[in-house]
Parts: structure tokens; sequence; C-alpha cells
């Protein structure tokens, strides 16, 4: 398909130097900076869904000694380093 694009004079220029560096024709070039665009968009839409997480319903709780705002004591009770 044939469309008219309006690039910037430096952006083309740059463009077809790659291009030329790369063996490829301008049109190619374009083609993949367009799929790479496409592409790293869908993983950022997918982000986007609500995830429901597995909860455990048991009690209990923490362990003695453990506290969630101080994870290198945490840490070192994992590691039996205390």
């Amino acid at each position: 398909m044939r469309i008219t694009v309006r690039l910037d004079d430096a952006l083309l220029e740059q463009a077809k130097c790659e291009a030329t560096r790369r063996s490829e024709t301008l049109t190619a070039l374009i083609e993949q900076g367009l799929r790479l665009v496409l592409a790293q968009s869908r993983p950022h839409e997918q982000r986007k869904r609500s995830v429901v997480l597995p909860t455990c319903r048991a009690g209990g709780g923490l362990l003695p000694g453990i506290d969630l705002n101080d994870s290198v004591t945490s840490l070192d009770i994992m590691e039996h380093r205390r």
C-alpha cells in the first residue's frame, strides 16, 4: 500500500543512512520500526488488566520475630542467621 508520510528532514536523513548501512530499503526500516513500537505497546495494554492473587484463609499470622517493615531482620531469620 502506498501512503504519504511527513517526516522531519533530519530524521529522514538519519533513516536513509541507517537503511543504507543495513543494506535495506527505507520502507523495510520503517516497517521494522513500526513493528517494534507496536510490539512494545501490547504488554503494556495487558498490564492494565486486574490480577486476582490467591489468598490464604488459614489462620496464624506471622511467625514470632518477623516484622514485615524490617526486611533485613526477616532475611536473617530466613537464612538462619538469627
